[in-house]
């Protein structure tokens, strides 16, 4: 199962695991592949934290960070969204002002619909199943950019990987600056052409299957067409990849590895709710579905109240980024407080971002017992493979008919 990127990376086996977890992206790390964390949810101040327990648990190994800076975002031409220059802070205070009213009334209803309670004075705004923190987190440019700066000071960190788009040049010089390869994941063959051409090192083919942010091509389709578009530069398959075949096949189809995430959600390991890994347990690939509810672009997200909420007919409709995500955090910090209660009605909104592959998340497993199980999938699968390309070899040829 080795390629050219377990020699990039040092890593055994060319799997590449997203989790917002540290004790998965250390686990991974330590079983022989490239763990990556998603840095989204974490102040600057978090992430630090997170990035040096990882680097006190995988003994020196190689791990990665990710992060979102997107090309476009409301406010982004008026320049809105950059990190102060001395503390580092993102005025959310600006955004907060674009919310409509009519959205933050609508919210209200559907909260009270499912019998949520106001958040109490006290509280903690990321507390909570349906975490929510209320700033603007890594949604814009400058959040991005204290994420890269705070990544940038931890040797283990290899690779950085943007969800939405290339980085911005300064910061994939920057990167590389610092011996740091720059990944990217796209969901049209287009897109990853100007990923190359911009300097990403990899890019990640995302079909349309994944959990979180993703387009509308699936991977049978979008992995070979992104391979040959963007040779020799790498690619890493992405969308419906959960087993060993899943990889094999993927990488038959000419990707240097896999990039996973919904696998991860269900390991032992996983900082996940029980109740969140039991709806993941009983959910079926059309239960993964695509929404604006998170943050204003289509993501594939479990289906709950809450997604169907934003479909109603009396929905003033979502926002754009990261208006949508502002105008529902401290909703579903709300939802996550109501939902610790059993049989609570709030516990229908509580979901999670999840691929199509959910259907075949049955079962808890350690991290290091799902790279073996890839390992030992992929080995299989290409051996039978080749034994059925050694019996057509054996055949006596055939004359004309």
């Amino acid at each position: 199962m080795r390629t050219d990127l377990c020699d990039l990376f040092d890593i055994d086996v060319p799997i590449f695991a997203f989790s917002h977890c540290r004790d998965v992206v250390a686990a991974v790390t330590n079983a022989g592949g490239l763990g990556v964390l998603g840095a989204l949810a974490f102040s600057p101040e978090q992430l630090e934290l997170e990035l040096k327990w990882i680097d006190e648990h995988v003994d020196g190994k190689s791990y990665g960070v990710d992060t979102v800076m997107p090309m476009s975002y409301a406010g982004k031409d008026e320049g809105l969204g950059k990190a102060d220059a001395k503390t580092g802070e993102v005025d959310a205070g600006v955004f907060q002002n674009l919310i409509p009213d009519e959205t933050k009334e609508w919210i209200e209803r559907v909260l009270e619909e499912y019998e949520v309670p106001p958040l109490p004075a006290d509280t903690a705004s990321d507390e909570g199943v349906g975490g929510g923190s209320t700033g603007l987190l890594g949604w814009t440019d400058g959040g991005g950019r204290n994420h890269v700066d705070v990544a940038l000071r931890h040797d283990g960190v290899k690779l950085l990987v943007n969800a939405l788009g290339p980085p911005p040049k300064d910061i994939i010089d920057l990167a590389h600056e610092h011996g740091v390869k720059i990944a990217a994941l796209t969901g049209a063959v287009e897109h990853a052409q100007r990923q190359k051409q911009a300097g990403v090192d990899i890019i990640i083919a995302q079909g349309t299957e994944a959990g979180g942010h993703t387009g509308e091509i699936g991977s049978m389709v979008l992995i070979p067409d992104i391979v040959d578009a963007v040779a020799p530069t790498p690619v890493l398959g992405a969308g419906g990849i959960a087993n060993g075949r899943q990889a094999a096949a993927a990488m038959a189809l000419g990707a240097a590895g896999v990039w996973t995430g919904s696998v991860w959600l269900t390991v032992e390991e996983a900082d996940v709710s029980p109740l969140v890994k039991e709806k993941l347990f009983g959910a079926r690939p059309k239960d993964a579905v695509r929404s604006r509810s998170l943050s204003g672009k289509p993501a594939r997200l479990l289906r709950t109240g809450w997604t169907e909420a934003w479909e109603r007919d009396d929905c003033p409709g979502t926002l754009p980024m990261p208006l949508q995500y502002m105008a529902c955090s401290e909703a579903q910090t709300r939802i996550g407080l109501a939902a610790r209660k059993e049989g609570a009605k709030a516990r229908e909104l509580v979901g999670m971002p999840v691929g199509q592959v959910v259907g075949r998340l049955t079962q808890e497993m350690s991290s290091k017992d799902v790279i073996y199980q890839f390992i030992d999938e992929f080995v299989e699968t290409v051996d039978r493979l080749q034994r059925s390309l050694d019996a057509a070899n054996d055949e006596p040829e055939r004359g004309p008919r």
